[in-house]
């Protein structure tokens, strides 16, 4: 097919927006991983911007010898990998029964569920409330209260009520128990859904810190997001240089985009293995013929 004049100066507007988003979200990436790789001096001299200057790895070197840094690492790879599989499966065992006609009082749970997107009780109650229940302050904080998520509930829901009825039907007069159908039918063709859910949990995990911030003061427990978050926030340049055995700013500068990069790239390598799905996945239903 041949395009006109018109389309063809459109796809060059679209590609040309879609490059400076690109930019836009490379570029900080790009800085963060020169300042990592720079000399303390370079840094102190505002010289770094997309390119390392005086090319050094004592930064990554720092963290990889730190058992903290380490440990909380490999904490919240174990954290979210728990966080990503329960999540998905209190999601998928929550939707498939909403899909059934004669499950009784369906309006109203589906009415119910909706309601806890748009009210809830606040912080302070929720913290008494895990406190009255004994919770604060141990690994199961991290995991039991954001185990599910409404929304990504509704979009299972909705990808469930995509499946024809009639294989559901069939399946039951040859008589395949809901757990058989389950198993065998809706995951089988929900594949793009799940893996799609479980990138949008894994991100929230592995990105997540204010829980922590505010139910746990183990510092044993402490994922890696919130340990990045004191070094940002709670010392000053000299302070971490001092506590991390450095007695230049520039080090500790160094120090905090190493930390930045160790906590980002993990995450960042695990979309690539997911793309495909979450590509079908999050535009699965949006054409159909």
């Amino acid at each position: 097919m041949i395009k006109s004049k018109a389309t063809k100066i459109g796809d060059w507007i679209v590609a040309f927006v879609c490059f400076l988003i690109i930019l836009i979200c490379l570029l900080p990436l790009l800085n963060v991983l020169a300042r990592s790789l720079s000399s303390s001096e370079a840094l102190i001299r505002n010289k770094v911007v997309l390119w390392p200057v005086g090319l050094n790895f004592d930064a990554y070197e720092t963290v990889l010898g730190d058992s903290k840094y380490v440990w909380s690492l490999g904490w919240t790879a174990i954290l979210t990998i728990i966080c990503t599989i329960l999540s998905v499966f209190m999601t998928t065992i929550c939707a498939y029964p909403l899909i059934f006609d004669k499950l009784k009082g369906r309006s109203f749970i589906n009415t119910f569920i909706i309601l806890t997107m748009y009210f809830n009780a606040g912080t302070i109650p929720f913290y008494l409330l895990l406190k009255d229940i004994n919770m604060l302050n141990k690994p199961a904080v991290l995991i039991v209260p954001g185990c599910l998520s409404v929304f990504n509930m509704i979009i299972m829901r909705s990808f469930f009520y995509s499946i024809p009825e009639s294989l559901r039907e069939s399946a039951e007069i040859d008589g395949a128990s809901y757990i058989q159908i389950l198993r065998k039918i809706y995951l089988p063709l929900s594949t793009p859904a799940i893996a799609t859910i479980a990138l949008f949990y894994a991100v929230g995990r592995w990105n997540g810190f204010s829980d922590a911030l505010m139910y746990m003061n183990d510092r044993r427990f402490y994922p890696i997001q919130l340990l990045l978050y004191n070094i940002l926030n709670n010392f000053t340049s000299v302070e971490v240089a001092t506590k991390e055995g450095f007695s230049s700013p520039g080090l500790a500068e160094t120090l905090k985009s190493a930390t930045v990069m160790f906590a980002t790239v993990p995450i960042l390598l695990i979309y690539p293995w997911l793309q495909r799905y979450f590509i079908s996945g999050v535009t699965l239903g949006a054409v159909k013929e």
